[in-house]
């Protein structure tokens, strides 16, 4: 095995806590050398991934690469938060005891990196010198380079960050192993991989998968699991999976800034890259922080929640991004942009790259392209119409390289919020935008959020899959707490956001017709969403919220019908009725769920009811 102190005496690595800690954990991987990584050394290692195979050329500045065919996304059910509290196990997190699941994955990664290269890869999730920066720093220890290339893209990467930290002991302990893929048994009972956050230790132990959250472990095992509980535990922030945007109204000079969450499929990365519509560009400028995390805190100083997106990176799904849904995406994938792209087609001749999506019909002359997992598409048969590119393919690419990316993107004290908001995927009982401007029942709204799910085999027809808050797989303490952190978190706010769910999937049950044409139109509800809690408009009261009346939202230019903008501002009481019964049995799985939650929830029962 390698001299550990001598490999980070030549890293210039001073950190005596990170020190201590690799040196721990090469004694249990047991790697051939160890090398400490900055976001400086991207470029060598590009050179040194393409001339081993693990990266290919996608044009000039582009790079692609392929994961194992058995691992190409998240694995909720193997990824488990571990402490030793059994009253941190809630509906959704998976929990299990720190004392069963430290020693298990220690067994099943040691000796894992013999013959390989231990990188370190310091880190920190937020800009330098955040409020929050002391739960931001990290160090992944990582037998894989292409995972490094990923850390780079996506956090802050660089040995000044861990050596200069305030409290030398205060960052994430993050160890991932690939493991053998093909021998792992993924979807099997004899399932051999764990991903593992032990939180109150502020510990996370992936093995088993070379992809996306599996294996950068700053993104969502920290960014999300691990920060969700140090904010929790220290009473001081929230971390959630939002999108953070600004707009900016360019005649008076003024920003808002609006963060939300939504469900998978719903449409929050398009909102987050959202340009303004043509008959509104020359008036709002929208400004993009981030698609996938936000930290939110109150600042002690003027009082009011401020948020910051803590990744560096933006790592996107390709399917479905084009000109159309999200030129934005494109355009910050272009050619020098050193992005890394996964799983999508590739052509081996022209390095071009594509996915479902990106054009209305794929390439025609199929010389020289593979599929997401290698073969020749030349080679299929007539009858083999499967997808050319994963449906979860992705793009990593940096921040700075998305066009409209704030101007203020990194400034550690993040920005005020001004609006939250929480948007499903629904074909009916959801208007367009509905405004709440209480607290208990923004939070209340945010809990029962929900996408539609095939439920008809169970009976249950019409019935969300609930997903409080768009958190629901990275939950990492009871579902009762967090409510309350929630109530405590924004309560303490002196000036407090608006709340409000959005829809921009209502279709015509007739035809099946979008009723809003979304995409960059989308810009015009959340402009009426600023005017009303600047009390410019008043909107239309309901039950379930304000709605727009239809002579507050700025049309101009966008073509809706009369009847579908009718029904777009309007709720379905009876639908709305069926809800609240299916919200209920939802909101009583969660032990410890404050009695605001309740009152919110009776509050907007009885004045469905009291419609008639």
């Amino acid at each position: 095995m390698t001299d550990v102190d001598a490999a980070l005496d030549a890293a210039g690595l001073t950190n005596q806590a990170v020190r201590e800690y690799v040196g721990h954990w090469a004694q249990v991987l047991g790697p051939e050398r160890i090398e400490v990584v900055s976001a400086a050394d991207d470029a060598r290692l590009i050179e040194e991934s393409l001339a081993a195979g693990e990266i290919q050329p996608a044009g000039e500045g582009r790079y692609y690469s392929r994961s194992y065919y058995k691992d190409t996304a998240r694995s909720e059910e193997r990824t488990i938060v571990a402490t030793s509290n059994p009253s941190d196990a809630g509906v959704y997190n998976n929990w299990r005891p720190a004392e069963e699941m430290k020693p298990l994955l220690v067994e099943r990664m040691r000796g894992q990196y013999a013959g390989k290269t231990m990188y370190v890869i310091p880190y920190l999730m937020s800009p330098p010198g955040s409020p929050l920066e002391k739960y931001a720093a990290g160090v992944e220890l990582t037998d894989n380079r292409t995972v490094v290339l990923h850390m780079i893209r996506m956090a802050r990467v660089g040995i000044s960050l861990i050596n200069d930290l305030e409290d030398p002991d205060t960052f994430v302990r993050a160890v991932h192993v690939t493991g053998d893929l093909e021998n792992l048994g993924q979807g099997t009972p004899d399932d051999q991989r764990y991903f593992v956050t032990v939180a109150d230790e502020r510990t996370i132990l992936h093995f088993g998968s070379s992809y996306g959250g599996n294996a950068l472990l700053g993104k969502i095992a920290h960014g999300l699991r691990q920060a969700a509980y140090d904010g929790w535990v220290s009473r001081e922030f929230l971390s959630e999976q939002f999108m953070l945007i600004g707009i900016t109204d360019k005649q008076t000079g003024k920003t808002w800034h609006i963060c939300g969450g939504f469900p998978s499929a719903s449409g929050k990365t398009n909102l987050a890259m959202m340009l303004a519509p043509d008959g509104l560009g020359d008036r709002y400028h929208v400004s993009f922080y981030g698609d996938d995390i936000a930290w939110l805190w109150v600042d002690p100083e003027d009082g009011r929640l401020y948020g910051m997106n803590p990744e560096f990176g933006v790592f996107g799904v390709a399917k479905d991004t084009n000109e159309t849904t999200n030129p934005t995406a494109l355009e910050s994938v272009a050619e020098g942009t050193q992005v890394l792209f996964t799983n999508v087609a590739w052509n081996e001749q022209t390095y071009e790259v594509w996915w479902e999506g990106k054009t209305k019909n794929p390439p025609a002359d199929l010389e020289g392209w593979h599929d997401w997992k290698g073969e020749k598409l030349s080679d299929r048969s007539d009858r083999d119409d499967s997808p050319w590119a994963h449906p979860n393919s992705r793009f990593t690419t940096t921040l700075a390289n998305v066009p409209n990316v704030a101007a203020d993107f990194e400034d550690p004290a993040g920005v005020p919020i001004d609006g939250i908001i929480f948007g499903g995927r629904t074909s009916d009982r959801e208007p367009l935008i509905r405004a709440i401007t209480d607290l208990a029942e923004g939070v209340y709204d945010g809990l029962t959020l929900g996408a539609e799910a095939t439920f008809a085999a169970e009976g249950v027809d019409g019935q969300l899959r609930y997903d409080p808050m768009s958190m629901r797989p990275f939950m990492s303490y009871a579902e009762g707490d967090y409510a309350a952190h929630w109530l405590r978190i924004v309560g303490a706010a002196k000036e407090q956001p608006i709340f409000a769910h959005v829809n921009w999937f209502q279709k015509d049950p007739e035809d099946g017709h979008f009723l809003w044409p979304g995409y960059r139109d989308n810009l015009r509800p959340l402009l009426w969403l600023m005017q009303l809690k600047d009390g410019e408009v008043t909107g239309r009261q309901t039950p379930v919220g304000i709605l727009p009346t239809e002579e507050e939202l700025v049309l101009d230019g966008c073509n809706v019908a009369a009847d579908d903008l009718a029904t777009l501002l309007d709720i379905d009481v009876p639908r709305w009725r069926d809800e609240m019964g299916f919200r209920e049995d939802h909101l009583k799985q969660f032990d410890r769920l404050p009695e605001a939650i309740w009152e919110a929830h009776r509050r907007v029962a009885e004045a469905l009811d009291d419609l008639g």
